[in-house]
């Protein structure tokens, strides 16, 4: 297998895609193409001892998709970027999947244009996973489209279910649609239609919908899918993530307050180590753009090395699970005439 890794893409490259591409291909074994400037890539595989690594391969290109490039002219205007070589070796089949920390709406762009959406499906979605009572749930759609239809919605749950069931091992994923109610009667059109697709999914057994789930019972563990649109989606993502944050600094003032609480500190370090741990998104490295018709997987901006190695692994995970024939064998169940 091959995976091609835009080695110029994300807030810390090429230093941490290159180490992360190089842990990678010792780590599983797999060929890493690494896409972009050569002397750079080359600079930071002398600079920390790799420059023998087995499996990489560096593929030059001698440009660089910015966060601030416009995402629907990006590849046009820069053909020779990293991210653009990138999808034409995966459109050109010399690659099995491609994964960049880069431009998130340019990596949606070439992934559209490139990999090509399966044949029925609307919108390619953004499907991350976070942390909640008693495992994780998947957000789908996290960013990729604000504005959504219902068959949009009815597309993202199917999309995730399989994804949650093939890469996740969860059988028959528990599916509710974000709203802010739990009433079948609650939202706007937009969601009421949405439920009714989802209801219908769910009588005929193609779906286990449970139905609306608030927000506050996403992290709790309401679904194993969690289905909204891309402005929703993202938003509580981020929601979750600040409050994480916010609540590991609160305890840690407390922590640290005396030597009394320094002392108690010492003595439930092991549980607090466990509940940072539980919100490092580094070990989930990224997430798929599902509906495309090729593996692309959207690694975090800030990514450093072991995000861009778990990145390539849920990329090889990705590629072998069979989810797109999955989606295909499954469209009839996700269009709406």
């Amino acid at each position: 297998m091959k995976i091609i890794v835009d080695a110029m893409g994300g807030d810390n490259a090429p230093d941490v895609t290159v180490r992360g591409a190089a842990l990678a291909a010792k780590e599983y074994g797999e060929d890493i193409l690494l896409v972009g400037q050569p002397e750079a890539i080359t600079a930071v595989l002398r600079a920390h001892g790799l420059e023998n690594t087995e499996h990489l391969t560096i593929m030059p290109a001698s440009d660089i998709v910015d966060m601030h490039d416009d995402p629907a002219t990006v590849l046009r205007r820069k053909p020779d970027s990293s991210m653009a070589v990138a999808f034409k070796l995966l459109k050109a089949g010399e690659g099995d999947a491609l994964v960049s920390a880069g431009n998130t709406g340019a990596l949606l762009t070439g992934a559209t244009l490139y990999g090509g959406r399966i044949k029925g499906i609307r919108r390619a979605a953004l499907a991350p996973v976070l942390p909640c009572e008693g495992g994780e749930v998947m957000l789908c759609d996290a960013g990729a489209n604000t504005e959504c239809t219902a068959e949009m919605l009815l597309q993202f749950a199917f999309l995730a279910s399989l994804y949650a069931e093939k890469n996740n091992g969860l059988k028959s994923p528990r599916v509710g649609l974000v709203n802010n109610g739990t009433e079948d009667t609650k939202g706007d059109p937009l969601r009421r239609e949405a439920y009714a697709l989802l209801k219908a999914a769910g009588d005929a057994g193609r779906l286990n919908f449970v139905g609306n789930v608030e927000g506050s019972q996403v992290p709790l563990g309401a679904c194993d899918v969690a289905v909204c649109d891309g402005f929703m989606g993202n938003v509580l993502l981020k929601t979750v993530e600040g409050t994480a944050k916010f609540m590991a600094h609160e305890i840690k003032k407390v922590f640290t307050a005396s030597a009394g609480t320094k002392i108690g500190y010492l003595l439930c370090k092991k549980g607090m180590d466990d509940f940072r741990e539980m919100f490092n998104q580094d070990k989930v490295g990224g997430a798929p753009f599902l509906g495309i018709a090729k593996p692309v997987i959207k690694a975090h901006g800030s990514s450093n090395e072991i995000a861009v190695m778990n990145a390539v692994r849920r990329a090889i995970a990705y590629t072998k699970s069979g989810m797109i024939d999955a989606v295909k064998e499954n469209i009839q169940y996700m269009t709406v005439e």
